[in-house]
């Protein structure tokens, strides 16, 4: 997958799109799913040209990997996740139905998300 310089994580990067940030530092950015799936749905994405975890992990610096997950926790702790729990997730590629070709991390929670997702045929 190549990186998309017009997709909708890269524009909202740019400011063109706005978002319910709640949370920015200079290695990732973190604000409210537009489509929600739980009562917190929250996306962080890094502020890199970076299409997954795959890519994120071959090509960002190490600072820039750490800080991207140090975020990814502040983001669920200071959204209350950590008492409850939580859900992280991130899609890489057609088989995993990712829609944005832009590394992002979903984090899940306010209820009980239900077990992991099913592998099976269906």
């Amino acid at each position: 997958m190549v990186y998309d310089e017009q997709n909708v994580f890269s524009k909202i990067l740019r400011g063109e799109i706005p978002v319910n940030s709640v949370y920015e530092d200079e290695y990732a950015l973190a604000f409210e799913d537009i489509n929600p799936q739980a009562p917190v749905h929250l996306l962080v994405i890094p502020k890199g040209s970076y299409v997954s975890l795959d890519d994120f992990t071959m090509k960002a610096s190490e600072k820039e990997v750490a800080g991207f997950f140090m975020a990814v926790g502040q983001v669920a702790r200071e959204a209350g996740l950590s008492e409850s729990g939580y859900r992280i997730l991130a899609n890489h590629g057609n088989d995993a139905n990712q829609e944005v070709p832009h590394f992002h991390v979903h984090i899940v929670g306010g209820r009980n998300v239900g077990k992991m997702i099913s592998l099976k045929d269906n």
